[in-house]
């Protein structure tokens, strides 16, 4: 299996970088459920020594992303339906307000930027794009001008990242045109749909979690 693919970081702003770094690896999927992960290689990726890779790995231990087993080996949480539920539950309820908030300051060049993400093009055969999906989702709730609300968005994308690395492994993930809901989203926010929009985007999250959970 290759190695998860984690970019190397900036010198000069060493443990918040590391930290970011990680923390975006996980959010994307790069890591499975139930993947050990090692300190060492951690720090051979990003280029830097242990000690700044271990303080963001106790971060992330705290924040739900890994978990320190009795054995001290990390590891990516397994997968949990029952966690999976409530995580879709949460996402549903936060991800809905912030979309009508957003939707309260969206303007032209706005929808724009959110339909240019999309329209960078995959080549095919390759996996959908968990960055592409990443970047679409977070460019349009940062227009809600969130305080409170984002960052708990924020935290529930980071523990549900591992699964989005199962989902892009199923065969049905490709079924369905990896951005139908997101268009969904953007013809809605040109028209000021705001019902239209609130639709797509529970199609949009309820689709990855019926792949993991048919019966949801």
């Amino acid at each position: 299996m290759s190695e998860p693919k984690i970019a190397r970081i900036d010198q000069s702003k060493l443990r918040e970088s590391v930290y970011e770094e990680l923390r975006d690896a996980f959010t994307r999927g790069v890591f499975a459920p139930g993947e050990s992960v090692s300190l060492r290689t951690l720090a051979d990726q990003l280029g830097t020594s242990m000690t700044p890779v271990r303080e963001a790995v106790r971060r992330l231990v705290a924040e739900g992303a890994l978990v320190d087993t009795p054995s001290r080996t990390l590891e990516v949480p397994p997968f949990d339906a029952d966690r999976m539920r409530e995580l879709k539950s949460a996402r549903l309820a936060l991800e809905a307000i912030l979309l009508d908030e957003a939707i309260d300051h969206m303007d032209d060049a706005a929808i724009d930027a959110l339909a240019a993400i999309i329209a960078r093009p995959r080549p095919e055969g390759e996996l959908p794009d968990l960055t592409q999906n990443y970047e679409f989702h977070f460019t349009l709730y940062r227009q809600s001008r969130s305080r409170v609300i984002l960052p708990l968005v924020e935290a529930l994308w980071l523990q549900y990242g591992a699964f989005l690395n199962l989902v892009v492994q199923e065969k049905a993930a490709s079924e369905i045109p990896e951005h139908i809901h997101h268009e969904e989203i953007i013809a809605a926010l040109h028209a000021k749909d705001r019902a239209a929009a609130q639709k797509a985007l529970a199609l949009d999250i309820e689709r990855s979690f019926k792949l993991l959970l048919p019966e949801t």
